[in-house]
């Protein structure tokens, strides 16, 4: 993947959402990943930059894509009809969270890798939870859901790639 163009406050879009993606998985401090580039993720950038050491100015060029890893793969969107490993692992984690960042009133899910109408249940569960969209997909959003005080997100429990690859 080659690096994504410069981007600062008032840019929108797709870029924007995938570095607020990236702010949430680095610094588990950043929730909104609406595709808006406002104060708030101005700010986020700048907390960022200042952590990693590099000139805090807000915007986001080759260097601060290099050290979010923004150049890395994004994680797959699922939904219904999706299927495979990382179906797989995500009902794990929708099981092994209810009662915990998903309701405890879930459905159990059968870990098949098959996305099925039971899976988007638990998936519209565990966003209602968060307070974000209860759409069923699985997204750069609800890849960033916090699971666990241990600063984990949702991405994390099923080995979906961090920045940098990690």
């Amino acid at each position: 993947m080659t690096t994504p163009a410069t981007i600062q406050e008032g840019a929108t879009g797709v870029t924007v959402r995938w570095l607020q993606y990236l702010l949430v998985r680095r610094t588990l401090s950043f929730t909104d990943i609406d595709g808006v580039f406002g104060p708030k993720t101005k700010h986020g950038v700048e907390e960022f930059q200042r952590g990693a050491h590099l000139t805090v100015d807000g915007i986001v060029g080759p260097a601060t894509w290099s050290a979010l890893g923004g150049d890395g793969p994004e994680p797959p969107t699922l939904s219904e009809n999706s299927r495979g490993n990382v179906v797989d692992k995500l009902q794990r984690a929708l099981n092994e969270g209810r009662g915990d960042f998903a309701p405890s009133s879930n459905p159990v899910l059968a870990v098949d890798g098959i996305f099925g109408p039971h899976t988007a249940t638990a998936v519209k569960g565990a966003q209602h939870e968060a307070g974000i969209t209860s759409d069923g997909i699985v997204g750069l959003q609800t890849w960033a859901l916090s699971v666990h005080a241990a600063g984990q997100v949702l991405a994390d429990l099923c080995g979906v790639p961090g920045p940098g690859g990690s």
